[in-house]
């Protein structure tokens, strides 16, 4: 039995994945289990399901499919393997990727500890600000779909070298999928949405990152989002021409020449920030990209809509946690007018939720009246009927429900949340 196997079923390691995966929730696969139910599941089976994987007998289950709808209309296939298997896949990965780590550039970002998206901006913002304002933005076809096993198998090898552990990954990767049609053999790819994904993904375009670094390029990489800064558009068409072409014959990737392009920084989207030169400063600096903001706007009209059931209160709830998760995102990012706008327009709707809430013109003259309006002006507005926007914008409405009493209901206010982020970024 290997050494390496061995410490990936080791009790404290195992302990660590399964509360991993507990503490990250999400969906269950195609048995229905549930995060919630698997510590029973474990406790009775473990034992068994840990001899098959060291005889080489445990067969994972296929991956649930589940389609995620793009901006530009397509679809983003996700793969949701069992809780079970995604335990397992953790707990792979926790002993892996510390033996992949040396070998990873300092210019990925993607899934690895102590990394994230905003270090890849950043640094980008670095080439930019040094005179490298031609991007050439690089957009690998479907990749999780069009990874060569094979070859992401070879590459697994040449770190791993254990043969049980690298029977047990490669199981993953053939495990299928289940879609509405039935099962479907994976034979390429590596299904997006598995624990083990990310890694693996890492480990293929580890080869891209080093070629990059020996032609002397200023590149950041997050996952299969890489964009490539250099000084002319001449240089721009060379690298541009070259690197795909190495990518393709070297990796066995499909690069799709109708989305990979050359761009200069104002017009690029990259990892939802967009860029602009600061007047004063003479600067590049970066901010939420328009269609990041038209996304985020969508989801708190849907957060907000009258005819959402539940309180107003529980709503509030939901709007929080989607501007603070969003706002901690891009904080780095220039964006007091847009969150300025977003707490106006959220105050707007959350009127217009409690004016519909209210309902009678009784109960909408005993609300205004609670909140400090005189009574007839309250009885005024209360019957002045159900033009919702017109209600909230132009009568007593907004000096009732003010800024104040929604704060104290819980709202948060996004300007001011961005302002304490922003201003954490920048120490």
């Amino acid at each position: 039995m290997s050494e390496l196997l061995e410490k990936i079923l080791d009790r404290d390691n195992m302990n660590a994945a399964y509360k991993r995966v507990c503490a990250n929730k999400g969906a269950g696969g195609i048995d229905g289990m549930t995060v919630e139910e698997i510590s029973d599941y474990i406790k009775e089976n473990w034992g068994s399901i840990r001899e098959q994987i060291r005889q080489r007998k445990y067969k994972p289950q296929p991956v649930r499919r589940v389609e995620i709808p793009k901006l530009n209309g397509g679809v983003r296939k996700l793969g949701i393997p069992t809780v079970m298997d995604r335990v397992i896949q953790q707990g792979i990965v926790q002993v892996v990727s510390p033996m992949c780590e040396p070998m990873f550039s300092e210019r990925s970002y993607g899934f690895r500890p102590n990394r994230s998206c905003e270090m890849a901006i950043r640094q980008l913002l670095v080439y930019l600000n040094e005179g490298y304002e031609w991007i050439v933005d690089i957009d690998l076809e479907k990749f999780f779909d069009n990874v060569p096993q094979d070859r992401l198998m070879s590459l697994v090898h040449d770190i791993v070298k254990d043969g049980d552990t690298e029977s047990l990954i490669r199981k993953y990767l053939k495990a299928g999928v289940m879609t509405r049609q039935g099962y479907e053999e994976t034979n390429l790819g590596t299904p997006q949405g598995g624990n083990l994904s990310p890694l693996l993904s890492n480990i293929m375009l580890a080869k891209l990152d080093k070629e990059l670094e020996a032609r002397g390029l200023r590149f950041a990489r997050y996952a299969d989002d890489c964009v490539i800064a250099v000084k002319s558009e001449a240089s721009a068409k060379r690298v541009m021409h070259t690197v795909t072409d190495w990518i393709q014959r070297k990796l066995g990737l499909k690069v799709n020449m109708t989305k990979t392009h050359i761009t200069r920084p104002m017009k690029l989207k990259y990892l939802g920030f967009g860029f602009y030169k600061d007047n004063k400063t003479g600067e590049w600096k970066c901010r939420p990209h328009k269609d990041s903001i038209v996304r985020l706007k969508s989801k708190l009209k849907e957060l907000t809509c009258r005819r959402m059931p539940g309180k107003v209160s529980e709503k509030i709830k939901r709007i929080n946690q989607v501007t603070r998760g969003w706002i901690n995102y891009y904080a780095l990012g220039s964006m007091k007018t847009v969150m300025a706008e977003v707490d106006a327009h959220l105050r707007t709707r959350l009127r217009m939720n409690i004016w519909k809430q209210w309902k009678v013109p009784k109960k909408r003259q005993w609300g205004l009246q609670k909140l400090g309006v005189d009574k007839d002006s309250a009885r005024l507005t209360a019957y002045y009927g159900n033009h919702y926007y017109k209600v909230v914008k132009g009568t007593c409405v907004k000096r009732a429900i003010s800024k104040e009493v929604l704060a104290r209901a819980g709202l948060i206010s996004c300007l001011a949340y961005y302002d304490v982020r922003h201003a954490l970024k920048l120490c």
